[in-house]
């Protein structure tokens, strides 16, 4: 299946359908959902990375569970935005996740999500490292899914965009296009 830019993405949804965020890490993957009005993402769960057919199939089932018609996946930009052997692996696995779970997928720029969700962790909900693993990823997943949604927003009036581009000037994702 091919991938997706995000407006395509948000046109192609079903009405009343959610996006599942996905951050796939080395060891564990982070989920998060959006609601039905796609404008809020939520931490979800976290599962164990594993064969991606056997994930694969994890994802489909909570897809079909929550009513998700799509994925947004994270994908990791080297820091200068230059698209690596890092980007290239997870492009290969979310079209792979995309066949294998009949879900259409994009790719949003991931750069220092978890190193956001671990500051916020620390500083605000001043967590100890044991529990912060336990909800890292999940919450690295929603905040890359609330960036990806905010940015794809349809503008609510003319010259109004969403909260992180308020001019509602943010181009179309310029990494992928089928």
């Amino acid at each position: 299946m091919p991938l997706f830019n995000l407006t395509e993405l948000r046109q192609a949804l079903p009405r009343d359908s959610r996006i599942l965020g996905i951050d796939p890490g080395a060891r564990t993957i982070g989920l998060a959902l959006s609601d039905v009005s796609l404008m809020l993402a939520s931490p979800y769960a976290q599962i164990a990375r594993t064969k991606l057919s056997a994930n694969a199939r994890e994802i489909a089932a909570l897809a079909r569970r929550e009513g998700a018609g799509a994925l947004v996946v994270g994908l990791p930009l080297s820091l200068d935005g230059s698209f690596g052997p890092a980007a290239q692996a997870a492009r290969d696995w979310t079209r792979d996740l995309s066949a294998l779970t009949g879900l259409p997928a994009a790719l949003w720029d991931e750069r220092l999500s978890s190193s956001a969700v671990n500051r916020f962790l620390i500083g605000e909900a001043d967590m100890t490292r044991k529990r912060r693993a336990a909800v890292v990823d999940q919450m690295a997943a929603a905040y890359m899914l609330q960036g990806a949604l905010d940015a794809s927003a349809p503008a609510r009036q003319e010259g109004q965009g969403s909260a992180l581009d308020p001019l509602g000037a943010a181009p179309p994702d310029p990494h992928f296009k089928s």
